[in-house]
């Protein structure tokens, strides 16, 4: 049987979805949902916690729960999309801040990620990925300048694939990703709208060419209500 708070918290979700709830109001206070719901302040409390954690209200202290936006962007984490095709998609509006472009000698961490030396090159670049208004993801990229020679600003700002697959024929063919959860740093709350928001959902990328040469290493740390990570699987016998 389903638990009370677990009802609760479905049952609120529906209303937020269909519109009964709207978005920016504010929940019933907690006394007026344990009657509604008939239980107990602590049940309450706990499908208030789980709405908050999926992205569904946000609680203030001194005024109550708010219904914030909740319609999530579906992430595939098993396909190689870029930021411009999934948005593109999605029909969402949206723009990329470049906030650093440079071309430096990669950094212990980074020289482990894409096995390299301290004598190569790697482009370094920072963007923030902004939809419907809202700085949602910050993209940290490094890219292996033996296969990426020349990179710009303009390019950065449109789609670096679309250059790479169309101007560069690069054949970009499968990566390796590792997700994660971490608390923000103080560079994701300098550039990205995290009040009230206290994790950032990291998707690290290790990006391979077809000859299986790795070239790219991305950290993609993304405001975690905005995003609905998906995979497809099906169950293999063995």
């Amino acid at each position: 049987m389903i638990n009370k708070y677990l009802m609760i918290h479905n049952d609120i979700v529906e209303k937020i979805e269909a519109g009964e709830l709207a978005f920016n109001s504010l929940l019933p206070s907690e006394h007026e949902l344990k009657d509604h719901y008939n239980t107990s302040r602590e049940t309450i409390r706990k499908a208030l916690n789980l709405l908050s954690q999926n992205g569904y209200i946000q609680k203030i202290r001194g005024k109550g729960s708010i219904v914030i936006k909740s319609k999530k962007v579906d992430f595939p984490v098993s396909g190689l999309t870029s930021f411009k095709e999934l948005t593109t998609k999605m029909g969402k509006k949206h723009r990329t801040i470049v906030h650093e472009l440079s071309l430096v000698r990669p950094e212990q961490h980074i020289q482990s990620q894409l096995s390299l030396s301290s004598k190569d090159f790697v482009w370094q670049v920072f963007r923030v990925r902004e939809i419907d208004g809202e700085n949602v993801i910050l993209d940290k990229d490094y890219l292996n300048k033996k296969f990426v020679p020349e990179l710009t600003r303009e390019v950065c700002e449109n789609s670096i694939y679309e250059y790479l697959e169309n101007d560069l024929q690069l054949n970009i063919s499968f990566a390796k990703k590792e997700i994660i959860v971490e608390e923000p740093t103080s560079e994701d709350r300098r550039l990205l709208d995290l009040d009230g928001f206290h994790n950032v959902v990291i998707i690290k990328n290790y990006v391979y060419l077809d000859d299986a040469s790795l070239f790219q290493y991305t950290e993609s740390r993304h405001r975690p209500d905005k995003f609905r990570f998906v995979d497809f699987a099906r169950r293999n016998h063995v």
